[in-house]
């Protein structure tokens, strides 16, 4: 039996995870409030009403910065604040109203980088679109949720002799009870999670990354460049297109049809 075990959402692109115990999926919409926020790296001017899907290299990400994993975030939509928390335990609170709190924010993570940007980076909120990595692609994969099978990612831990943390792979949903690899034949064909429907879309090509241990924020491993070199390709789980909505709860069975 193939079951849903975690659930998360990923509130400001580059940043930590955010376990769900459970959400309400729309059809054609993405995980809620995941993606929403993002941080630029200082290189362009953002503007919301004329905002077009830009690549991940123009955002703070974690492929160029790891000492991101360092820091908790949590965020608190009601009360429109995100929570910071760095290793050494000192925390800020972002009020997401309040434009000059923002600012701090940005000017905060620009010097726990201790990095250098073309401008000052600036903290922004989607309107109407989120900040995926697939958002180039289109309007439906920018709202794609993101799979990942544990089976395939402790396959891949046994060959190469290491101990791979999925959250490393930072999906929003993450699966159980599948045989290793078997959600790369699943393109095209539907999964049903409990009472929500999705379908396989696109393989999830893997970048620089998945080599920062989100436990120590250090990059220890070149998952892409060793994917390449045993597989041939650097593929490691599917994105979703939500068909027709309903509620995802950990310990939900999952049927591909």
């Amino acid at each position: 039996m193939i079951t849903l075990r975690q659930l998360y959402r990923y509130p400001v692109k580059g940043l930590s995870a955010e376990p769900l115990a459970r959400v309400e999926l729309h059809a054609g919409e993405g995980m809620p409030l995941d993606r929403l926020y993002a941080l630029t790296n200082g290189s362009w001017d953002f503007d919301a009403g004329g905002y077009q899907p830009r690549p991940k290299t123009d955002f703070i990400a974690l492929m160029d910065h790891p000492a991101l994993a360092a820091l908790t975030t949590h965020l608190d939509d009601d009360a429109r604040r995100l929570t910071v928390r760095t290793p050494d335990g000192r925390t800020l609170q972002v009020d997401l109203d309040d434009g000059a709190a923002c600012a701090r924010f940005a000017d905060f993570v620009a010097r726990h980088l201790g990095a250098r940007f073309e401008g000052p980076p600036a903290f922004v909120a989607g309107e109407g679109f989120r900040f995926t990595d697939v958002s180039v692609l289109s309007h439906g994969m920018m709202n794609a949720v993101s799979l990942i099978n544990l089976a395939t990612v402790r396959r891949i831990g046994e060959e190469w002799g290491v101990d791979i943390d999925p959250m490393r792979f930072r999906a929003n949903l993450y699966i159980d009870g599948a045989e290793p690899w078997t959600e790369a034949g699943w393109l095209d064909r539907e999964l049903t999670i409990g009472s929500t429907r999705l379908k396989a879309v696109m393989r999830t090509p893997r970048c620089a990354a998945t080599g920062v241990n989100p436990l120590t924020a250090v990059r220890d491993m070149a998952i892409p460049a060793t994917m390449m070199e045993r597989y041939g390709h650097r593929d490691l789980g599917v994105y979703l297109e939500v068909v027709a909505g309903g509620t995802l709860e950990p310990g939900a069975e999952v049927h591909v049809s």
